[in-house]
């Protein structure tokens, strides 16, 4: 039981359904859903188009989206890959050719064709129960007639006014006046508004063929991409194979590559050996975590691209052999200083949603534009804002991760569920971009390791080793004394630019009926149930 003197929050508890988001207007739209009838995945979806419009920082139409979604709670779990892939045009070499040595965030080569909207209309095709146009109304609504600006929503979005002032389109339609608008007043997308109003009407082709395609192929063209209106039209996601690995008793459930999953089943198969005793802040255990980050994320660097180009071998990635070695590098009197070298974008911005409903089916499910606001480029007619995932490409020829045509580069969202004697047992998600691995290890090992619950774990201070360095993000409320230690031992201790992350989980009881959620305090959301 959690000290109810003490700041924090406690777990949502309730019987029919609940959902969890990083936006209240989101969580109220999905209980909404649930109660008019509508399922885990509608509600997941009309959730997600909510935060699009009202958490435009985070996530959009104009990124990425990949989901695990569970029917009656079984562990026969489907996922899905709506990662997008880059124009047939490009390829390492030419853009090497144009001049280009660095993928930069403002280019239009970081923008792959948006994935998301296929992935919403496959996905309520193939599993929602409601109508498009039932599901989409909240956002188009939000959109149109507009919202309150919230808190954290308000931070993130001030810290990237210089990005949004680049674009002619983004400037006039993020910001007023020059500044980014202040938490508790109102925000309108009206242009945004008719491009949902589209899809819910025409689904996948509205976007992906027609006005709005052309809107966004222009206006990329016109910045020097090498897009074609048939990179959107012949845009699909696919259906993936789940990848599984056990911890503590319980099967963890990741997406496969291209996505980072698979580095979050490693890092638990090397921490799964270490002893959980102590506090689960002892400077032992953080150090063996943030070691055991530093090494995976080497491995995931130098080895995870699209499948379609060769998969990389999961067998060997998940086997003891690799987990093994890894954990034997792993020294506590000092920090490792040779690393594979490799150079990536640093983690930023997602939404995660996760649902339930009262048929237990399960929803897990994130979309994200990368970095806050992602590329910054805003499509004129039609308020796609778009993403910047392209940056995560290698411009290294031969490299797994290297650009290419039609290519989808490594991602970073990844949704996760846990189950346990053939049923979901919770259905979990970790925001902000490459701490999502170490992140969902993190969590599910004060869960699953420590016995925590949920809220509590989220409510922990965190730390995050910044890909292929020594330098090591630490939120502020860590101990001062696991920090003094930390330093001594050689790592490099910085203080982030924002939160480390967010996070939002619901946890099954089967037995008692109930479900039970939690919502990251770093975020503006919160879980409900009814």
């Amino acid at each position: 039981m959690r000290d109810f003197e003490a700041p924090g929050r406690s777990l949502v508890v309730a019987r029919n359904g609940m959902a969890a988001t990083s936006h209240p207007l989101a969580t109220m739209v999905a209980i909404n859903t649930l109660e008019a009838g509508g399922n885990a995945m509608d509600a997941a979806i009309a959730a997600c188009a909510v935060q699009c419009v009202v958490e435009p920082g985070s996530t959009g139409v104009g990124g990425d989206c990949f989901a695990l979604y569970s029917r009656g709670g079984t562990d026969d779990i489907v996922a899905y890959n709506g990662a997008g892939w880059a124009p047939a045009a490009a390829s390492a070499e030419k853009l090497q050719a144009l001049g280009v040595n660095a993928i930069e965030r403002h280019s239009a080569h970081a923008v792959t064709v948006p994935g998301a909207v296929h992935a919403w209309t496959t996905l309520h095709r193939d599993h929602g129960r409601r109508s498009l146009a039932e599901v989409l109304a909240p956002a188009i609504r939000y959109a149109e007639q507009g919202y309150a600006v919230a808190p954290r929503t308000a931070a993130d979005w001030n810290s990237e006014v210089p990005l949004l002032a680049r674009d002619a389109n983004a400037r006039a339609a993020m910001l007023v006046d020059g500044a980014a608008p202040l938490a508790g007043t109102s925000h309108r997308q009206p242009l945004l508004a008719n491009t949902l109003r589209a899809i819910a009407e025409g689904g996948r082709d509205a976007f992906y063929r027609g006005e709005i395609a052309a809107d966004i192929v222009g206006h990329l063209q016109r910045n020097g991409g090498l897009h074609s209106l048939d990179d959107f039209a012949g845009y699909h996601g696919d259906y993936v194979t789940p990848i599984r690995s056990t911890f503590q008793g319980y099967e963890v459930v990741e997406c496969p590559p291209s996505g980072q999953g698979i580095i979050a089943l490693m890092l638990l198969k090397i921490l799964q050996k270490f002893d959980a005793g102590g506090h689960p802040l002892n400077v032992d255990r953080i150090h063996r975590e943030v070691e055991a980050a530093r090494l995976a994320y080497s491995v995931r660097d130098a080895f995870l691209g699209d499948p379609r180009d060769g998969k990389p071998d999961a067998e060997w990635l998940l086997s003891d052999e690799l987990a093994d070695k890894l954990r034997e590098q792993i020294d506590l009197d000092r920090a490792l200083t040779e690393l594979p070298a490799f150079s990536t974008a640093e983690h930023k911005d997602t939404v995660y949603i996760t649902v339930v409903d009262r048929d237990r089916n399960c929803a897990s499910f994130i979309n994200s534009l990368f970095h806050p606001f992602g590329s910054g480029l805003m499509a004129p007619k039609s308020g796609v804002l778009l993403h910047n995932r392209g940056q995560s490409f290698s411009l290294e020829k031969g490299h797994p991760n290297a650009i290419g045509p039609h290519k989808r580069p490594m991602h970073t969202i990844i949704p996760g569920m846990v189950t346990k004697g053939g049923r979901v047992q919770m259905s979990f998600g970790v925001m902000g971009g490459h701490y999502q691995a170490m992140g969902h290890a993190h969590f599910l090992s004060k869960v699953l390791h420590y016995g925590m619950d949920m809220q509590s774990a989220m409510q922990l201070p965190r730390i995050f080793p910044r890909p292929g360095t020594n330098t090591v993000e630490v939120e502020g409320q860590m101990p001062v004394e696991v920090c003094a230690a930390l330093t001594q031992r050689g790592f490099k201790l910085v203080r982030p630019g924002s939160p480390i992350g967010g996070s939002q989980a619901i946890w099954v009881d089967w037995e008692n009926g109930t479900l039970l959620g939690a919502s990251d305090h770093r975020k503006d959301g919160c879980a409900l149930g009814y």
